[in-house]
């Protein structure tokens, strides 16, 4: 499964064990990039990229990813071995929306929800799903992000929202399903109770073929949102990215061209591609 977007989440300098212990637990997965900073790993053909970005940041439950799992044993199993040193989120039970569910954040900080489902079925075939949920300031901005998203991304569309239909939630989000550029998401508003919202410590990574790209999402999260270093920008409902070329990577990982490129790129707020490859001539 190969997509221009993918989960970075950052780690203090334990993203190599991390890939290797859910590698080691979902299996069917392997890492494809090893390097002191970045460590790029694949689950069930998805890609995701693992940051040793120090202590500066950590993941927390404001994104989570759902593995939609279609053997009860191995979905047992599989939330044992997350549970070891991990914190209890929603216990493993049968819900009104699955006969088997559960949601907890393993010992490096990530939080994963369990379902019993078919994944061709339920989430075309996508057997993780980043889980986007709106808290505090964003609480009952779900919806307006979600379409939001889906006018910026080609290949994209709302698959189906469910809302609350009572109490103080009631009209927002109780859970919505959407596709951005063939890459399935979930989001849903989480009320003002929680302690925690989005942060750097999860991030999504949209690789650009051109500078063209880069900037029309670069322009579209700047509205309203807040710019940072190195590529990674907030939007205005507080969900954090990182628009990079796809020539980075390839040049990131050569010994010969990364100190060039980093030079060049640490200086930079949205990446300017011929600056970088100026760099490296």
């Amino acid at each position: 499964m190969k997509n221009n977007i993918y989960p970075c989440i950052w780690f203090d300098k334990d993203g190599k064990d991390a890939a290797q212990f859910y590698i080691d637990i979902f299996g069917d997965g392997k890492i494809t990039t090893d390097t002191q900073m970045v460590v790029t790993f694949e689950l069930s053909g998805q890609k995701f990229l693992a940051l040793n970005g120090g202590p500066e940041a950590k993941p927390n439950p404001a994104v989570s990813f759902m593995a939609v799992l279609e053997d009860r044993d191995e979905l047992e199993s599989i939330w044992n071995k997350l549970s070891d040193g991990g914190t209890l989120l929603m216990p493993l039970d049968k819900y009104e929306w699955s006969e088997k569910y559960g949601w907890i954040q393993d010992k490096f900080g990530v939080s994963w929800q369990l379902y019993f489902g078919k994944v061709n079925d339920d989430v075309h075939g996508q057997k993780f799903i980043p889980t986007y949920m709106f808290t505090q300031q964003y609480n009952g901005k779900a919806e307006e992000a979600l379409n939001f998203y889906v006018k910026l991304f080609k290949n994209s569309k709302i698959d189906g929202v469910m809302k609350h239909q009572e109490g103080e939630m009631q009209g927002l989000v109780m859970h919505a399903q959407f596709v951005l550029d063939d890459y399935v998401v979930a989001a849903m508003d989480g009320g003002n109770g929680h302690d925690f919202q989005f942060s750097w410590g999860n991030s999504m990574f949209i690789e650009c073929e051109t500078q063209e790209e880069i900037d029309r999402f670069w322009n579209a999260f700047a509205d309203g949102g807040e710019e940072s270093q190195c590529g990674w920008i907030r939007d205005k409902f507080g969900v954090w990215w990182q628009v990079i070329p796809k020539q980075l990577i390839v040049w990131m990982t050569d010994p010969q061209l990364a100190p060039k490129v980093s030079a060049a790129f640490y200086k930079m707020k949205k990446i300017d591609i011929e600056t970088l490859r100026k760099a490296i001539e």
